[in-house]
């Protein structure tokens, strides 16, 4: 009986690291997962995990390019940072109003001594009548 026998395929060329970065790169890589932590058949945690690994232009191409529109990598403002600040403004006008309404009604009395917190009072032990003290042996 004749046995076939298979030798290892071996690649006859070789690829060093920067070749294979810039196939990644240039044909992008996906990896996805899913994490799921049970007990007693009840989930728990799912974590969910998709992972792309290419270059900006292909990235672009795909039509992913949210850094494009991002405040902290764009170098002009986003509108809603504007607002935010317009909003905080007059959060702080309307605090500055509302701490002068406050200081106009308050008595000067009130407001000029402070406040009287008197000292913590210490019990003092007592000892009941039928209870006697004891003698030292003699």
């Amino acid at each position: 009986m004749a046995s076939l026998q298979r030798s290892p395929a071996t690649s006859t060329g070789s690829t060093n690291i920067a070749d294979l970065l810039e196939r990644i790169l240039d044909k992008g890589v996906v990896i996805a997962g899913d994490i799921k932590v049970s007990l007693v058949d009840i989930e728990l945690l799912s974590i969910q995990i998709r992972l792309v690994i290419c270059s900006v232009d292909k990235a672009k191409e795909m039509g992913m390019d949210w850094w494009v529109n991002h405040p902290v990598f764009s170098a002009q403002k986003a509108p809603d940072s504007l607002a935010t600040e317009s909003a905080l403004s007059r959060l702080e006008q309307r605090l500055d109003s509302i701490e002068k309404s406050i200081q106009a009604v308050t008595p000067p009395l009130l407001a000029s001594t402070p406040a009287q917190i008197p000292e913590p009072m210490t019990p003092t032990p007592t000892v009941p009548s039928w209870v006697r003290p004891s003698r030292p042996p003699t």
